[in-house]
């Protein structure tokens, strides 16, 4: 059975994309733990980060830096957090999250967002790309 990931990146569930390319798909999670967080999943469904093969870890690692860059660039914050936990979806994914304190990469609080915010976060960081 396809992950939830799988069937955004096919399309059958709508999202907030921000990049793809051949490999890989970023796009704004709906629950985030700040605006602007994002998530970076591989097309090819992997479960555990350390089993992709290395040449897709280390293009993923460049992938998720590039998209990291961009959002610096969009969105006001002290840094961009990168986190990588994994058991909430059996699909490798690289979350992206701006960070203004450490608080903001602890997935205890999340912001709510309007779906015109979510497009207009999604085009800001687009746009640095």
């Amino acid at each position: 059975m396809s992950s939830i990931f799988t069937k955004i990146i096919n399309g059958e569930i709508p999202s907030y994309k921000v990049a793809e390319n051949d490999n890989f798909f970023a796009f704004l999670d709906i629950n985030p733990n700040a605006k602007g967080h994002t998530l970076v999943v591989p097309k090819k469904e992997v479960n555990k980060l350390f089993d992709l093969e290395e040449s897709l870890y280390n293009d993923l690692m460049s992938f998720s830096r590039k998209i990291a860059l961009a959002m610096e660039k969009a969105i006001p914050c002290e840094r961009i957090g990168v986190s990588v936990i994994g058991l909430e979806v059996p699909h490798v994914h690289v979350h992206l999250i701006p960070l203004q304190k450490m608080e903001d990469i602890q997935f205890i609080k999340k912001v709510k967002l309007l779906p015109e915010e979510f497009e207009e976060l999604a085009k800001a960081i687009s746009k640095h790309l």
